[in-house]
């Protein structure tokens, strides 16, 4: 049985991912207001990639090549003479936005969105009733705050116990020699709680949630949400 299969209701959701973008605002907001023509150009002559934000070693992120081809997909479809911004805004471009929010950030954090659940509840100290909620400004408030009052080693032990004891309740072994999947399992909840930590308390980036198959111009909360951004 498999690890959230056997407790959470809301376990059809394994097989989406949750992520949380660290965006350098600053490097976006100047993409932004570049030309389209020269952020087009910058792309395809990869003079652009000089100030691309370092990668965070801790965090994951999409290669250059392919940042940079995706959006290009995307962009064929726009011509302008105005600035980025008023480009993507006059075409409702938030998906292009979002290929530049990856482009700008240092990394993410990504998780199955099944597993979330335990990673958010543990964060905040409750239930969550829904999907959809765990992508709420409020939650993420709720979570940074929990977050500022535990370590790193004391959240990733507070997921996994909280995981173990849910086995156990459904009377699922946490003998390895019976599951083989125990030990790694138990190995990504600990690696996922610490670099969730990890990434809350960057808090010099801008931070942009998300998930596979969500409209664009859902993500992110407040001013950096992608809606609000074409719309400043």
């Amino acid at each position: 049985m498999g690890i959230l299969e056997c407790w959470h209701p809301l376990a059809q959701y394994m097989g989406i991912d949750m992520r949380l973008h660290l965006v350098d605002g600053a490097n976006l907001l100047s993409i932004l207001e570049m030309s389209w023509n020269d952020l087009i150009t910058g792309i395809n002559d990869l003079s652009l990639r000089k100030s691309r934000p370092k990668i965070d070693s801790r965090l994951n992120r999409d290669f250059d090549i392919d940042c940079e081809a995706e959006f290009l997909d995307i962009a064929e479809n726009y011509t302008s003479s105005g600035t980025v911004r008023e480009t993507l805004a006059a075409n409702y471009a938030h998906d292009a936005l979002l290929k530049l929010v990856e482009w700008s950030s240092v990394g993410y954090w990504e998780a199955w969105e099944g597993r979330c659940f335990l990673y958010l509840e543990n964060a905040i100290g409750r239930e969550l009733v829904d999907v959809e909620e765990m992508y709420s400004q409020d939650v993420w408030d709720e979570l940074r705050v929990g977050l500022s009052s535990m370590s790193e080693s004391d959240f990733s032990e507070k997921v996994c116990s909280d995981w173990m004891e849910r086995r156990k309740e459904l009377g699922e072994t946490l003998d390895e020699k019976k599951d083989p999947r125990i030990i790694p399992t138990f190995e990504a909840h600990d690696r996922n709680a610490r670099t969730l930590h990890y990434a809350i308390h960057q808090k010099m980036y801008a931070q942009i949630i998300g998930r596979d198959h969500l409209d664009s111009r859902h993500w992110g909360h407040g001013d950096w949400n992608l809606s609000n951004i074409l719309d400043s």
